[in-house]
Parts: structure tokens; sequence; C-alpha cells
């Protein structure tokens, strides 16, 4: 459903700023304006083309549905890691085998919720979860939990939050794959971001 909406209204905004006769000045307000639907406030402070990309700087204020402790601790994380770091690359996050096989499983429910009346054909599922980028390890690890139905509440029982914070875009990706959204996949995606909640 998201998509739905969101894609034609960027392909109309797309078409009024190549049209445009002050393309720079449109193209600061447009980019302004998709964030603030994501409720965050953005001001574009530069702007550049370059070959056939466009170079945008931002300044983020906090996020409406931001907690003013977690937004502190981002920006206290953020200083440290630059002093720390420079510019250095992030580190990959790396899970625990047990927390990788609880992702498998809780994607396999994902796919499972979003087809609740269908077998899932793994030669069908296999070629999107692929185009999403898994890795063949994931890969083998959602087939072999799509073989046995999976327990949301079993899932998110105890589930740790950074896991959860993982696994949400992931699901949501998963989710919207077929453009809509069932029932049980909204619950799976609304208790995935209770368990981002929960203190660590």
């Amino acid at each position: 459903m998201l998509t739905q909406i969101v894609r034609p209204m960027v392909r109309t905004q797309l078409r009024l700023l190549a049209s445009s006769q002050s393309t720079r000045a449109t193209l600061v307000n447009t980019i302004a304006q998709w964030m603030s639907f994501l409720g965050v406030e953005a001001r574009v402070i530069d702007i550049d083309a370059s070959s056939d990309k466009i170079q945008v700087s931002l300044v983020v204020g906090k996020p409406e549905g931001c907690d003013s402790r977690d937004w502190e601790q981002i920006l206290k994380n953020l200083e440290e890691s630059q002093r720390a770091s420079g510019t250095e690359p992030a580190a990959p996050i790396v899970l625990t085998a047990l927390q990788k096989s609880k992702l498998q499983r809780l994607l396999a429910y994902i796919i499972q919720a979003g087809n609740p009346d269908t077998k899932i054909a793994w030669e069908d599922v296999l070629p999107q979860l692929r185009g999403l980028g898994y890795e063949e390890e994931m890969l083998l690890g959602i087939r072999s939990a799509l073989k046995i139905p999976q327990s949301l509440e079993v899932l998110t029982d105890g589930l740790d939050p950074d896991l959860a914070a993982i696994a949400l875009p992931q699901a949501v990706s998963l989710s919207m794959l077929d453009r809509r959204v069932t029932a049980s996949e909204d619950q799976a995606l609304s208790a995935l971001l209770e368990a981002m909640k929960q203190p660590l």
C-alpha cells in the first residue's frame, strides 16, 4: 500500500522538477518534503550534480517519533566514533549463530504471513530474496525455516532489541514485495517495532 501511494507521487514530483525553471530551489524543497513524510525535519545545506549522480548534504533534526534520550545517545555515539575512527568504514554487524537462526526464522514467518493460504514455493521466493541481496547462508536458513510453521509469539518472546532493529527493515522489504501488507505481516512488523523499544 505504501509503495502504491509513494511511487506515483515521486514520479509526479520528478516530472515537475524536470520542467522547473528553478531546478535547484525546487529540488531542495522536494527533498525536505520527502524527509518530512518520515517525520524528519531536514534542511539541505549543499547540492551538486556530478556525473550521473546528485550529491546532497543535509542537516537533520530529531525525528518526531524519536525519544530525546535516544537522540542524545545517537549524537554522542556519532561524535565518539568520528573522533575514534575518522573516515574509516563502519564495521559490519556480526550475528551469533543463535541470532542468525532467529533472524532466518523471523524472515520465514514474514514470508509465510504474506501468503497465509498458499504453500510457499521456494523456486518462486528464491529470486526475490536474491534480489534483496541475501547471501547463501541466510537463504539456506530461511528455506529450512519455511518447512515448518513459525510462531510470532515464540519468535518475539524476549527478542533482543538490537536483533529486532536488524530484522525490521528486512521484514518491511519482504512485506512490500507484493505491494500489499497483510494483517499478519502488519502484526509482525508491529511486534518487531515494540521489541526494538524494550530496554537492553
